[in-house]
């Protein structure tokens, strides 16, 4: 006699279905699991005998247990189908007829019989809801995961034995209800513009970038304040609306970075210097999600950029442009979403003393030339704003009157980033750095003076197409900072500002 059960295979950020077939029949006492399972899958055998012993029921000795994870030709990981399984074999050894086609069962078995926290709770239960399941069967410890999904019943598992129980109708499972508040905490900012001394460009350079989300480069010397800026770009970021959380918290939910509720929080990683290539943009052999997806619509932050790997770095070019990273293995291809803020740092040379008036630089000519080449010209073609950032002056230092703050700053990038969503209403589109040639085309319109003075900027710092567009973006998004429907001439001197001094 055959069982089936309803699981699922979470593949980049979506499910597939994985019916559990169990067959049980007389012979002699093995256990196989068929289906492209992983190694962690095949060891369930022994998680399995186990649990069943430490729960109270009886192994099915002198049977022939035979698994199958349909279809079969999908590669399934993880030990999310330890709890289907068992509960397969339980139901075919004793007998039991339970009704379990409108229920998604998960959960890995400890040996004790207890079930485990799994990864991908999230995307399984908005897979059940598609499916139109009205159960879900999860770690006790991932119940508040599951709920933030509506119209499902949510069945808290703590063990093995509690859930055969609820399915013998002898003690029920409470479904789980959400709690009033499901969302993170958000983090005190210590970082905030008050406290940012001088570097008055650099500060208005982030302000546009968070406004349109537009990459940027700060560069200058140890000190001078790159980290600070960068640290404080998440407090003047608004906040997230409710599908930015979804995106977001499905992607933390498959990369076991969930803590419970949904990420309101706009995510802010900083990966470090020695990061690989499959760290920073996904990989492995099921490939899972990477630094620049972890900072979906938020900021990536990338210190020493010189000091990456030149191939890490080159693997941002895709992202940077599409907004997505494609993740090509041979277990099939993942698409994660990567639409994040580039914010990325850098000395003027090796020492860091090459642009400092006060200090001597040590560095040769070619010391310098060879360091600036460590990030390629096309790379640096796709950041929008080029900074300098110089030494902060004494006096700037020890003054006692603080600076704008970043609530202040945070209500301007809110009213520029409320007229690009009217203007892009219709289009999916949230920023004006997600524009496309015919966007630009329509939104983007200059008058006689701009385009001569673009022309003018186009042929003297040889600047490429791709360049061309973003001093464009650039440019609305400093009009929509002002309020102005309309881009006027000194919107786009203030772009060509971040681009040319650097050219």
């Amino acid at each position: 006699m055959v069982l089936k059960l309803n699981s699922a295979a979470v593949m980049g950020l979506e499910c597939l279905l994985v019916t559990v077939e169990v067959d049980l029949n007389r012979g002699q006492t093995n256990f196989h699991i068929v289906g492209l399972a992983d190694p962690a899958i095949r060891e369930a055998t022994h998680r399995i005998y186990s649990a069943l012993k430490n729960s109270g029921f009886i192994y099915p000795f002198n049977f022939r247990i035979l698994v199958n994870l349909a279809p079969a030709d999908i590669p399934k990981e993880g030990a999310a189908y330890d709890l289907p399984m068992a509960i397969g074999i339980i139901a075919l050894s004793n007998g039991y007829a339970w009704e379990l086609r409108d229920a998604l069962i998960v959960g890995e078995l400890a040996l004790d019989g207890s079930v485990r926290h799994i990864n991908g709770v999230l995307p399984l239960a908005l897979f059940a809801r598609a499916q139109g399941w009205r159960r879900l069967f999860v770690p006790a410890a991932d119940a508040v995961e599951a709920s933030l999904v509506s119209g499902l019943i949510i069945y808290p598992v703590s063990t093995l034995g509690a859930l055969v129980a609820h399915l013998q109708q002898e003690i029920p499972i409470a479904p789980f209800s959400a709690p009033d508040n499901l969302a993170e905490a958000a983090p005190h900012c210590e970082a905030d513009f008050a406290f940012i001394r001088g570097q008055q460009f650099a500060k208005r350079a982030l302000e546009i970038a968070a406004s349109g989300g537009h990459n940027v480069l700060l560069t200058g010397p140890p000190g001078a304040g790159k980290t600070l800026l960068a640290r404080s770009l998440p407090s003047i970021l608004p906040a997230m609306s409710d599908s930015e959380t979804v995106e977001v918290t499905k992607i933390y939910s498959v990369a076991g970075l969930l803590t419970g509720g949904l990420v309101r929080v706009r995510p802010f990683r900083t990966p470090h210097h020695t990061a690989s290539s499959a760290a920073l943009v996904g990989g492995g052999r099921v490939p899972r999600p990477g630094e620049i997806s972890l900072a979906h619509r938020g900021v990536l932050f990338l210190d020493e950029l010189p000091e990456f790997s030149r191939f890490v770095l080159e693997s941002l070019r895709q992202p940077l442009e599409d907004g997505v990273i494609t993740v090509a293995r041979a277990q099939g291809t993942v698409t994660f979403p990567a639409r994040f803020t580039l914010v990325a740092s850098q000395n003027p040379c090796p020492c860091g003393y090459a642009t400092d008036p006060e200090r001597f630089c040590s560095c040769t000519p070619l010391q310098r030339q060879r360091y600036g080449k460590r990030v390629s010209g096309p790379l640096l073609d796709r950041i929008d704003l080029h900074v300098e950032v110089p030494r902060v002056k004494f006096e700037e230092l020890s003054a006692h009157q603080l600076a704008e703050n970043s609530a202040a700053v945070r209500a301007r990038v809110e009213a520029a980033r409320t007229r690009q969503r009217l203007r892009f209403a219709e289009r999916g589109i949230q920023t004006n750095s997600e524009m496309r040639p015919a966007d630009l085309r329509r939104e983007v319109q200059l008058d006689a003076n701009s385009l001569e003075f673009l022309r003018k900027i186009v042929r003297e710092f040889r600047l490429s197409a791709r360049a061309y567009h973003r001093l464009l973006k650039v440019s609305r998004t400093i009009a929509d900072l002002a309020g102005q429907a309309d881009i006027a001439l000194p919107h786009v001197t203030e772009a060509v500002q971040y681009r040319a001094r650097v050219e």
